[in-house]
């Protein structure tokens, strides 16, 4: 089968041809159909210090995808061939004290597919069968092959009650933004976005945000002041990783608010302490998906009428691998999907 590979340990990638993978008793084989490029596979591209330190040469790459069900194992009974399915990539150990607790999401082994074991960039993906979401609703193979970074917008955006509350998220990345659409369709009143991207604050404001600010020309605060607000924000979702803007966030929330951080910081961050506990603010960092409690609400947002299908504004044929990584890499528009 054709498969994206990091070949050797130097930036780059290589679509060669490897054997399909066998499905042990508990897994499952699956033909796939679409793929998302995430920034986690720009990482792994570049060959940078945190991919030279994680992924082996000869891997197979990427974590987010859809596809049908071709083969199951033979201690698979929940899982059927011709099921269309998208794919939660963390594998958790299954016998830690959260894992045995029911949170497996806190699984101190985690092992993630398309970094520490072969990924998703390829005709076929071989999955344990308990890790395969199965779409029991019509659902478009793109907007299924990005469950899984939907998964972290809507573990984040839901990490707090929104119904009413004016939400600051600072980033609008593909995930920031549907974290921003997810908030918005669970009720928050204002949801403003801020970022440095103008094509992504474009697309923030056509998928339905209140206010899309450039912060390099205008500010949260001054969002606060245009939107009639006088008491700060409620809910705040941090996207971007940025130092700066998490700073600012803790500035413009309201007494007690709360803030859900996904971002990944480059490196070390210092936040004003006093503004913390002073103003009693919580600040909760995500990771990843709850699993599968995430997956039941995307599920269940989808259905509800939540329409993701937006965010994604570049679809290349597998083959186009090297342009479609560029223009994910780019940061000018939205999410990037290969089509198997």
């Amino acid at each position: 089968m054709r498969a994206l590979v990091k070949t050797e340990a130097a930036p780059g990638l290589e679509l060669v041809d490897v054997p399909v993978p066998t499905p042990g008793p508990t897994d499952v084989l699956i033909q796939v159909a679409s793929t998302g490029i995430c920034g986690t596979d720009l990482h792994i591209d570049a060959w940078d210090s945190w991919a030279s330190t994680r992924v082996a040469p000869g891997t197979v790459i990427g974590h987010e995808f859809s596809g049908r069900v071709v083969e199951v194992g033979s201690a698979v009974n929940d899982v059927a061939v011709g099921d269309f399915v998208s794919g939660e990539g963390h594998l958790v150990c299954g016998r830690c004290r959260n894992c045995r607790a029911g949170r497996r999401h806190l699984c101190r082994h985690t092992v993630g597919i398309g970094v520490q074991t072969d990924g998703c960039f390829a005709e076929y993906v071989r999955l344990p069968a308990g890790n395969a979401w199965v779409h029991r609703n019509p659902v478009d193979p793109d907007v299924a092959a990005i469950f899984d970074p939907f998964g972290n917008a809507v573990h984040t955006a839901l990490a707090f009650p929104c119904l009413g509350e004016d939400v600051l998220v600072t980033g609008a990345g593909p995930i920031g933004i549907m974290a921003a659409m997810v908030v918005r369709h669970a009720g928050a009143r204002h949801v403003v976005v801020t970022d440095l991207s103008e094509p992504r604050l474009a697309l923030a404001e056509r998928l339905g945000v209140t206010l899309a600010v450039d912060v390099r020309s205008s500010s949260a605060a001054e969002a606060q002041q245009q939107l009639g607000m006088r008491e700060g924000f409620d809910v705040g979702l941090e996207m971007s990783g940025s130092a700066a803007a998490l700073r600012d966030m803790l500035a413009q929330m309201t007494h007690g608010g709360r803030i859900a951080a996904l971002g990944l910081p480059a490196g070390e961050v210092s936040i004003d302490m006093a503004t913390v506990v002073l103003n009693m603010l919580t600040i909760k960092g995500i990771y990843g998906r709850e699993m599968f409690e995430t997956w039941y609400e995307m599920d269940v947002l989808v259905q509800s009428g939540l329409d993701v299908s937006g965010v994604i504004t570049d679809r290349f044929a597998a083959e186009d691998y090297r342009e479609a990584f560029e223009t994910a890499r780019s940061g000018h528009g939205g999410k990037v999907v290969l089509r198997w």
